[in-house]
């Protein structure tokens, strides 16, 4: 089993969602720790091989949290927030460059961890 490893502020964010969101996403990192993939987990488009998305709805909001599994020593949970826009399904800009950005720091972390 992979080890599970927050970046920036992902694990406070991800702590402050609703209860049954939180059990949602637990149990689909917890499947890509193991190797497998949740049933709601959706690749995050234009960021590249690996990265997945999983999106809940509860009680008419909705949020995401993104992680990558492509990285050798462990899955790495990249972002966690709400979706505040009430039209349409695109992720903003700022939050693509976020993700890509603490991308790049999970795999400082990760080749760190060979050492």
């Amino acid at each position: 089993m992979k080890p599970l490893i927050f970046v920036a502020d992902s694990h406070r964010a991800l702590l402050e969602f609703p209860k049954a969101v939180q059990q949602q996403v637990g149990f689909a990192l917890y499947q890509a720790q193991m190797g497998g993939k949740h049933i709601e987990a959706k690749p995050l488009k234009n960021v590249g091989a690996g990265v997945l998305e999983v999106v809940s709805d509860h009680r008419g909001d909705t949020f995401r949290t993104v992680y990558t599994v492509k990285l050798e020593k462990a899955v790495y949970v990249l972002h966690a927030f709400q979706k505040k826009s009430k039209h349409g399904i695109a992720t903003p800009k700022s939050v693509m460059d976020l993700v890509k950005q603490r991308l790049q720091r999970a795999s400082e972390i990760d080749r760190e961890r060979e050492k």
